[in-house]
């Protein structure tokens, strides 16, 4: 049996999967600023609406919302904890990798999964209170 080409398979395996853990981090990172840019928006945007409608003329004032701050500051927030545990995660798969086991990850995808829908949630509670 020839040791050249089972060595060569296993260093491109292991290559792969490194790889792959690297663009799954960056998955992650890309996730979290697309969090973080929602939340600034969603921060912003009561303020943006008090100015269109200053621009347009209305002399009536608009109703201040206290939510969407509280709301896009959360959101800012949850978004630079992804990056945290994105960052994590690469690294505890990075070392489940380098000594040949499997990192799994339910906990973490059980908890962020919750947060999005508290995040949601608090989003359409907040959507149905402005209306």
């Amino acid at each position: 049996m020839d040791t050249r080409n089972t060595d060569q398979a296993s260093s491109d395996r292991h290559t792969s999967d490194h790889l792959a853990n690297e663009r799954t981090f960056l998955a992650w990172i890309r996730t979290s600023i697309s969090v973080m840019g929602l939340g600034f928006v969603v921060a912003k945007f009561s303020v943006w609406i008090r100015e269109l409608a200053v621009s347009m003329g209305r002399t009536t004032p608009i109703p201040h919302s206290s939510l969407s701050m509280p709301l896009g500051i959360g959101l800012m927030i949850f978004g630079g904890l992804l990056a945290v545990t994105a960052a994590w995660r690469y690294r505890a798969v990075k070392n489940a990798l380098v000594n040949g086991k499997s990192a799994t990850a339910e906990g973490t995808t059980v908890a962020v999964t919750i947060v999005v829908v508290a995040i949601a949630a608090a989003l359409i509670a907040y959507m149905l209170a402005s209306a």
